[in-house]
């Protein structure tokens, strides 16, 4: 098969699909990858190594719109990316659909292409392998970025996460007890901050408790609760996940208002649309605004932050999928491997996602019964 790997706008995304210990995966199985020029620079894996390796760079994206059979990315595709495919190829990639723009979905439709969304790939346990090691970073990341924009320099309150002798701590509230959630709270932790977990699950809330030995502070996810926090917050980590769908806003504008000047947000639900009424999308080139007098960090695509780590993570992760396709041939992989059929959304004309479906009033087919 041929396959290519295209180059992310650095100002949106400065990870690349694959490292070059994962082309030469491909390449030594007789497989030709091509890659765009640079495509690696912002994670500082030039040129010459994925050359090295039996990769090929080629100087345009044109070329690689043209010459492969799957395209690889890691940035949702736009409405360009979209115009450019060649009917029924393969797109791996982060999709986030259900809050993408009508065109593009009616454009994956339109040229049959099979869309498979990292985020959706599911394991035998029916995890998500890929979204969760970039959750992971995001989760540690989320504190080292509030405790940035905590500072005086950035419009924050002026304190440090951890305290000082005589000076009590800040107050993180974490909502969500999931990958994200729990990562941001072994960090915040670690750094000596108070920690206010709130999930809608029990069960999740007493693993974290178990995990952490009891340090963090744990409440059920209902309104008065999450009201109650939001007072007290110096940071809020938004950290709700629901598969495949657009996340809730479980915190309104009102809430926002009572929250103390000069507090962040850190919105990292907003890839799915954000689950605070005041989120909107940010850039890793202007990643902050103030409403109501509080910071608002709403970049979708935190792990960019740390391209070279992260994207390790994502070859590690994608590497195992993306080499079944390319062993088996596209429908036996996903009539063989139902985690992988689950990271489907279009398939040969056909939204074979129900999330997706529903929220653009399209018929969704099972991709299982499209490639027996």
């Amino acid at each position: 098969m041929n396959l290519g790997i295209l180059k992310e706008h650095p100002s949106v995304e400065r990870r690349v699909a694959l490292t070059p210990a994962g082309v030469q995966s491909l390449v030594s199985n007789g497989h030709a990858v091509y890659i765009e020029k640079d495509a690696g620079d912002a994670s500082h894996f030039a040129n010459e190594k994925y050359e090295k390796v039996g990769g090929k760079i080629v100087y345009t994206s044109d070329e690689i719109f043209g010459r492969s059979d799957i395209i690889l990315k890691v940035s949702p595709p736009n409405e360009s990316d979209c115009q450019r495919f060649e009917e029924k190829q393969t797109l791996l990639s982060f999709l986030h659909l259900p809050i993408a723009k009508p065109k593009v979905v009616e454009l994956l439709l339109e040229k049959k292409i099979c869309a498979i969304g990292y985020e959706l790939i599911e394991d035998e346990n029916g995890d998500l392998p890929i979204l969760q090691i970039m959750s992971e970073i995001a989760g540690q990341m989320s504190i080292q970025i509030a405790a940035r924009f905590l500072e005086s320099t950035n419009y924050g309150r002026g304190i440090v996460l951890g305290g000082i002798t005589g000076i009590p701590p800040a107050t993180v509230v974490v909502l969500g007890a999931g990958t994200v959630g729990t990562a941001a709270t072994r960090v915040a932790l670690g750094v000596g901050a108070e920690v206010i977990v709130l999930d809608k699950e029990l069960s999740r809330l007493r693993t974290l408790e178990n995990r952490f030995n009891h340090r963090a502070v744990t409440a059920l996810m209902n309104e008065y609760n999450l009201q109650k926090a939001l007072q007290f917050a110096d940071v809020v980590i938004g950290a709700v996940l629901i598969k495949g769908e657009r996340a809730p806003h479980l915190v309104t504008s009102e809430m926002v208002q009572q929250m103390k000047p000069g507090s962040i947000i850190l919105d990292i639900s907003i890839d799915q649309g954000g689950c605070v009424a005041t989120s909107r999308l940010t850039t890793l080139e202007n990643p902050v605004y103030v409403t109501h007098n509080v910071i608002h960090y709403c970049v979708p695509n935190i792990p960019a932050n740390v391209a070279r780590t992260a994207t390790y993570g994502l070859t590690n992760a994608m590497l195992p999928y993306l080499l079944e396709i390319t062993e088996k041939g596209l429908h036996k992989a996903i009539a063989e491997n139902k985690g992988l059929a689950h990271g489907v959304s279009t398939f040969q004309g056909t939204c074979t996602s129900e999330s997706i479906a529903k929220r653009f009033e399209l018929n969704a087919v099972d991709v299982e019964e499209l490639v027996r």
